[in-house]
């Protein structure tokens, strides 16, 4: 199962994501010099975003590594790593508006969010299913077929990757409306304006590349999946 037309479609992706990434930490670590006016810190503009949206049961908490920031529904927690937590700069504030959007699309029952969420436990079911068929694979030709056929295990690996596909496509607009929410916020509140907005707007741009990455990823290797069932079709 592992051709040559699939390492391709990885090796792409590898050197698209790793290019991404490098851009977004160039980033955020040169907006990370760019110190805001109001001085601010990362956790202070979370929770007066928070705040301005009456958002009162969230809590913001600093979390161990480098853009490891994210929301968390299950304990409704604004989760930002220790540079942007304690920074004052345009790089920090940003973020933290950022995971502030996700808190106000679920008080607010966004419906994509919910989508995503809802998918959450199948996208795990499917990695667990995959892994179970590559090792059969692996392990030796005479091996799947005692199990299941080939074509059925071809299905089941179009089904899985179909939920990562639907799962990566859904994150799009959930990503792309919470940093809309943040600018507009950053620039309505005066946390941030002209050239430091400007800044803010290129920070998250980067970090909305990396979804559109894993998405056009996870579609490629669905669709080369799907063309091997039907050429066998043939």
């Amino acid at each position: 199962m592992v051709s040559v037309p699939l390492l391709v479609i990885f090796a792409v992706f590898s050197l698209a994501s790793w290019i991404v990434s490098s851009q977004l930490k160039s980033r955020f670590k040169k907006y990370s010099k760019s110190i805001l006016p109001s001085g601010l810190s990362g956790r202070e503009v979370a929770e007066k975003m928070l705040n301005d949206n009456g958002i009162t049961n969230v809590k913001v908490l600093s979390v161990p590594g480098q853009l490891s920031d994210h929301y968390n529904p299950s304990n409704k927690t604004v989760n930002l790593s220790p540079e942007v937590y304690g920074g004052r700069s345009v790089a920090a504030a940003a973020v933290s508006a950022h995971e502030c959007g996700h808190a106000i699309q679920h008080a607010k029952a966004y419906a994509p969010l919910k989508m995503r969420s809802a998918l959450v436990p199948l996208q795990n079911v499917s990695a667990k299913l995959l892994n179970i068929i590559f090792i059969g694979m692996f392990a030796g030709a005479m091996i799947l077929p005692g199990l299941i056929s080939f074509d059925l295990a071809l299905l089941v690996i179009i089904a899985c990757y179909g939920i990562f596909a639907a799962f990566a496509l859904i994150t799009l607009p959930v990503e792309i409306n919470a940093t809309q929410r943040a600018l507009a916020w950053l620039n309505n509140a005066g946390i941030t304006g002209g050239r430091n907005h400007q800044e803010a707007k290129d920070a998250l741009k980067w970090a909305a590349y990396t979804y559109v990455v894993a998405a056009l990823s996870a579609l490629a290797t669905l669709l080369y999946y799907i063309m091997i069932f039907f050429s066998r079709r043939d």
